[in-house]
């Protein structure tokens, strides 16, 4: 998939999150949003940090993601389309994470390693703010990981996990 595709992919899914909410956003306020700015520049690090001699500008672009709205955000780190940074501030996702498509994000959460593992996430993810997935773990696919819910071990599909650790609660 093409970045402007992916991007529009992102957009697109922004909005219908917040359609699903109730609220109704047009294209030119998508873009000042929080988030958006912080998914642009990631999506960008990410593609250049696909050709070796573009290596420089994706870390600078990471960079300014940093400075501009409190994130940081792997440059190697990869999502599938529809990721949604809702509040980028406190975002801490490590280069090997994977992820799978519509995947929103809140504030202050950390996607990180332990050992050299990395999280995998499934497809259709919330991630509530404050919320830790750490090490060598699976996310299954429609799961919700509540505020604050510290994740260290493997999640099924289908699921509510909340808690230190958290547990999964399987949604009917």
């Amino acid at each position: 998939m093409k970045l402007l595709d992916i991007l529009k992919a992102d957009l697109d899914y922004k909005k219908q999150v917040f359609a699903d909410d109730g609220a109704s956003i047009s294209t030119p306020r998508l873009f000042v949003i929080d988030g958006t700015g912080a998914n642009i520049l990631f999506r960008l690090s990410h593609a250049c940090a696909a050709t070796k001699w573009l290596k420089p500008i994706a870390l600078i672009l990471q960079t300014l993601n940093r400075w501009f709205n409190g994130c940081v955000i792997g440059v190697n780190a990869s999502f599938g389309d529809g990721l949604v940074l809702m509040h980028p501030i406190g975002v801490v996702i490590n280069s090997k994470v994977r992820g799978g498509k519509n995947i929103v994000i809140e504030s202050g959460v950390v996607i990180g390693d332990e050992k050299g593992r990395s999280p995998v996430l499934g497809n259709n993810l919330f991630i509530g703010a404050g919320a830790k997935i750490i090490g060598d773990v699976t996310i299954g696919d429609n799961v919700k990981i509540g505020a604050n819910a510290v994740v260290v071990k493997d999640l099924p599909d289908n699921c509510t996990a909340l808690g230190i650790p958290a547990k999964p609660r399987i949604i009917e």
